[in-house]
């Protein structure tokens, strides 16, 4: 199969298969991968222990990821500060289309750029796009979008209520 025809039937099922996405309950463990990042390190997700993480699971095609990226990174200040770290999943991009893309973004939260090799694909059960987990300091999923569209406002009140569980619990 050409790329171009995967890119009609992943295009496809984004659009036909909205009631497939399979989502994480909050408290689910999160699946642990390991992916390479643009310089060729390894970033495995259980090395976040500790932190809350933003798990993005997209392409740079997906005018929704788009929208996404752009509102984390007009979030950048505020995540650093909470002590985030954005691991962004790149499902179906070549290395070249990805650096091509974050050209365009400059995140002033901790963020790796991940290639999937189908590790994250298949572990999150990837059937829409974008996809964002936000895990807590256990790496437990505390939200899964599945479908659902955040933006700026949703995603701080996610990150300041675990932020807040947490001081709770260091008290």
């Amino acid at each position: 199969m050409n790329k171009y025809l995967i890119s009609v039937v992943f295009l496809l099922a984004l659009l036909l298969l909205p009631g497939l996405a399979a989502a994480f309950e909050p408290g689910d463990q999160a699946p642990d991968f390991t992916l390479t990042d643009l310089d060729g390190q390894k970033v495995t997700l259980s090395d976040y222990q500790g932190r809350i993480v933003l798990l993005k699971l997209a392409t740079t095609w997906c005018p929704t990821c788009k929208k996404l990226s752009g509102a984390i990174e007009d979030l950048g200040p505020y995540l650093k500060e909470k002590d985030v770290v954005f691991l962004d999943v790149f499902v179906q991009d070549s290395e070249k289309m990805i650096r091509k893309y974050l050209d365009k973004h400059d995140y002033a939260v901790e963020h790796h750029a991940l290639l999937d090799d189908g590790q994250a694909y298949n572990a999150y059960t990837v059937y829409l796009i974008p996809r964002l987990l936000i895990l807590d300091q256990d790496l437990k999923v505390a939200f899964d979008s599945a479908g659902e569209s955040l933006g700026k406002r949703q995603i701080k009140e996610k990150v300041a209520k675990l932020s807040e569980e947490e001081g709770q619990v260091a008290n």
